[in-house]
């Protein structure tokens, strides 16, 4: 296998071996990638490949070889670092945290690609944490969708109705949104207001339950270890008081 000049963005970057790194890519055409990149300090035109290769930067990237890690041969800037700052750091590392577990190495994912290089464009030009929430969720349901996690967002998964506003429904990941009469124990329960606001896409007139569905429906994919970015992006927020509806509600 020989790639020239693929569009890409790193996800993370770790020390490997012989003053090699290992590079883990996601790439518009061959999906997420590992890859081997030597000679990452060493003196060129432009200043090292190690200045170049930063997690957030559009890149144009040449590999080579078979099997699970590939070999580095070229690295071109396609565009701006995106200026991540803040909180918008935090959720930028969470963003490639999450594609490194959820992405199988070798699957094209072209519209999830194309959504991502937008998720980094939202988080830059954030002026607040409601924009910077809304672009975040905005992807996160992206990727749900793209990897056939999602649930259907308008119609209660019992009778194929639209949501009821005043209608407190219960997720179940997989099988969707039940109501009152479909409960089960330990789902979680959202307002059908809420939920309607959310499958227009309107996640910013409910961002709490926004967050949970998203939550609910990533953690059996992302197994057991917690995300080491999370941490990071829920420290200083502050406790949301629980809904009256105790039987039904999750802990976030």
């Amino acid at each position: 296998m020989r790639v020239q000049l693929q569009p890409a963005y790193l996800l993370h970057r770790r020390p490997y071996r012989d003053g090699s790194d290992l590079l883990d890519i996601f790439s518009a055409e061959h999906g997420r990638q590992g890859l081997v990149a030597r000679g990452l300090e060493r003196k060129r035109r432009g200043g090292s490949l190690s200045a170049l290769l930063q997690p957030f930067r559009p890149l144009l990237l040449s590999f080579s070889g078979r099997g699970e890690l590939k070999t580095l041969t070229g690295a071109e800037q396609a565009g701006q670092l995106a200026a991540l700052r803040g909180e918008a750091l935090f959720v930028g590392f969470y963003v490639n945290e999450l594609l490194q577990r959820l992405l199988q190495r070798g699957e094209e994912h072209a519209l999830l690609f194309a959504a991502y290089a937008e998720v980094l464009q939202r988080l830059a030009g954030a002026r607040d944490r409601d924009e910077l929430q809304s672009g975040l969720r905005r992807f996160e349901f992206t990727l749900l969708e793209r990897l056939g996690y999602a649930v259907d967002l308008r119609r209660d998964a019992l009778s194929g109705d639209p949501f009821s506003a005043d209608t407190i429904y219960q997720l179940i990941p997989e099988r969707g949104f039940l109501p009152p009469h479909g409960a089960v124990r330990g789902g979680c329960a959202y307002r059908g207001a809420d939920l309607i606001a959310i499958g227009e896409g309107r996640h910013h007139e409910a961002p709490r339950a926004a967050r949970r569905i998203v939550r609910q429906l990533l953690q059996p994919h992302l197994g057991p270890a917690a995300l080491r970015s999370r941490s990071l992006f829920t420290a200083g927020r502050a406790r949301a008081p629980q809904s009256a509806h105790k039987r039904w509600v999750c802990e976030e």
